[in-house]
């Protein structure tokens, strides 16, 4: 039988929480750099930027078919993740390597090329990690048990505490390539935990061990998973092996073929054309019955719907971080005295020891020696000045992506409470109501910071103030939508059928990040730029001019206010059909 923790959880959870916080670490911090590093190293202009980020950020949730496909069929959990996972570090490791190529003035092409690569890695690895982890959690239990849920409550919180401390530990370095070898430790941290417990504390309610290799993988299999490496770097880097075939001249010509070669969004073709072969497929299967096919039309919708949710939610990454950095007053004056460092750094080696000796059964004495011996050291730096005082004069930008998991963090268990005390009084709302609250959310919050920059010059600098009110309130709608959606998938599903159905839900995450990346790019230049920027063609929508960051704003207060009104007219025809389930 697997060992069991004094709050009632397999001691297996906190491995994988431990895993997944670490992994996340290392991801949004990859993440809350990643834009800033394309436009001011290598000198990458916005628009591009935000299409590069788009097609990152899509296929990072395209990928996941191929991963749980090898792991059904041949890896297994276990060995997918740590396959995964030392992808990812070395990705995070190119990055590094490609921001130490970088030179000032002016673009460098191998600093560009590593990037490429790293990108690659990073879309295969979480491909092959992101599926089975969370996989893995519901293996810990057996069936029906009623700590699934609370267990992932918990895995959700591991999420988002990497989510937290990321942006502020990799966006507090001046230089970038700091930036991502902290991202890369974080990987290789999230590795570490994983190997050394792994045999130890993942084992199934008979105590058998989970996640074991299915089947030896054939010749045929590794040279897809190399094609599949090698297609994602070219489809990455599309722009620039055209740019090597055609002579400048054709590129030149709008009306030449190359020049339209050169334009075409390979990724987006992907990643929309998935999204509509899929549910063709899974519609076809002559096994399902009448109310089946009819639940599954309903998870197509609401996935429909979700991908206006976080195409304009997911702006936090690209245009939000952008706006942040030029045209948000971060004008701060914080002292932090190294002997609050150094407490600080008290309190987490404390409790470090205490989780570790948990981890590995150490008795309680040698866990209090751990801790002595870690806080004298703490005392000693400080004392011997190796320990500084921190003075911060402007809040980096890249810190606003940590308001967010922290939000959620400090919200789930008000919102937890609230669904339970409405349930019990019959007045819960149903899931569709639930997720089109979110997009209706989603959309207050491009109201509050569409006022805060209506009618300003592109030179004048708005309040914090604005931007964390939007971000507390895309979290309300978060937290609305995002788990509703997951839990609701799970029910509506037929059982044969249940994970690639999650599958496609997921594949509308793809096409809604890969939408967030072309959204972002329609941001005006002039906001903090020079006044040669500044007097640059305004990009468009529909046929509507982006002109101001009023305008832009409004996009998508129209994009999801008008999904979340859709929504509401249609949910009780899509309750009809949901057959019982809610």
């Amino acid at each position: 039988m697997s060992k069991t923790s004094e709050q009632g959880h397999p001691r297996g959870l906190y491995l994988l929480f431990f895993t997944e916080m670490w992994e996340r670490f290392s991801y949004y911090g990859m993440r809350a750099i990643f834009i800033l590093y394309m436009t001011k190293a290598l000198f990458i202009d916005k628009a591009f930027a935000s299409n590069i980020y788009g097609s990152f950020t899509g296929l990072v949730y395209l990928t996941p078919l191929l991963g749980g496909y090898l792991c059904d069929k041949f890896w297994g959990n276990r060995r997918s993740i740590l396959y995964g996972g030392i992808l990812m570090a070395i990705g995070q490791i190119f990055l590094y390597l490609s921001a130490s190529m970088a030179t000032p003035d002016v673009q460098s092409a191998s600093a560009v090329t590593f990037m490429w690569a790293g990108l690659t890695l990073l879309i295969i690895g979480n491909g092959f990690f992101k599926p089975n982890i969370s996989t893995m959690v519901g293996q810990l239990y057996p069936k029906n048990d009623s700590r699934v849920d609370g267990a992932f409550t918990i895995f959700y919180m591991g999420i988002n505490m990497g989510a937290f401390f990321s942006p502020l530990i990799c966006g507090s370095f001046s230089e970038f390539k700091y930036g991502f070898l902290a991202a890369a430790i974080g990987m290789i941290a999230s590795l570490i935990s994983f190997e050394l417990l792994k045999n130890k504390h993942l084992n199934g309610p008979d105590g058998k061990p989970l996640g074991m290799p299915v089947a030896k993988v054939d010749g045929k299999t590794y040279g897809a998973i190399i094609g599949s490496i090698l297609l994602i770097f070219g489809l990455l880097n599309f722009k620039n092996i055209v740019a090597m075939i055609f002579s400048a001249g054709a590129l030149a010509d709008p009306n030449s073929m190359s020049y339209m070669i050169e334009h075409l969004d390979l990724v987006a073709y992907l990643i929309y054309a998935s999204l509509i072969i899929m549910p063709l497929i899974i519609l076809t299967d002559k096994s399902l019955t009448k109310d089946e096919r009819e639940r599954i039309i309903v998870i197509f919708i609401l996935a429909f719907f979700v991908i206006f949710f976080w195409a304009c939610f997911e702006q936090a990454g690209a245009s939000l971080t952008l706006f942040a950095d030029q045209q948000v007053d971060r004008a701060i004056d914080v002292h932090i005295s190294k002997f609050m460092i150094a407490a600080l750094f008290s309190v987490i080696i404390f409790y470090l020891g205490k989780a570790l000796g948990w981890f590995f059964e150490w008795s309680k004495k040698s866990i209090s020696m751990i801790q002595i011996i870690g806080v004298v050291a703490i005392v000693a730096l400080t004392l011997i000045d190796k320990i500084s005082d921190i003075h911060l004069s402007e809040f980096p930008s890249p810190w606003f992506q940590s308001i967010n998991p922290l939000a959620i963090i400090i919200l789930a268990p008000f919102f937890t409470m609230l669904w339970g005390k409405l349930a019990n009084v019959n007045m819960e709302p149903s899931s569709p109501l639930k997720m089109a609250m979110g997009l209706g959310l989603v959309a207050l919050g491009y109201v509050i910071i569409a006022y805060a920059v209506h009618g300003i010059s592109p030179s004048t600098k708005i309040a914090m103030f604005w931007l964390f009110a939007l971000y507390i309130v895309h979290t309300m709608g978060e937290l609305c939508l995002s788990p509703i959606g997951l839990s609701m998938v799970s029910k509506l599903a037929p059982a044969r059928l249940s994970s690639l159905l999650m599958g496609t839900w997921f594949l509308a995450n793809a096409v809604a990040n890969k939408f967030a990346g072309t959204l972002s790019a329609l941001i005006p230049p002039g906001a903090g730029e020079e006044p040669a920027a500044a007097g640059a063609a305004m990009p468009s929508f529909m046929g509507i001019e982006i002109s101001n960051l009023f305008v832009f704003f409004c996009v998508f207060i129209v994009l999801s206010g008008a999904a979340s009104l859709i929504l509401l007219a249609l949910f009780r025809k899509i309750i009809k059909m949901m057959h019982g389930v809610n």
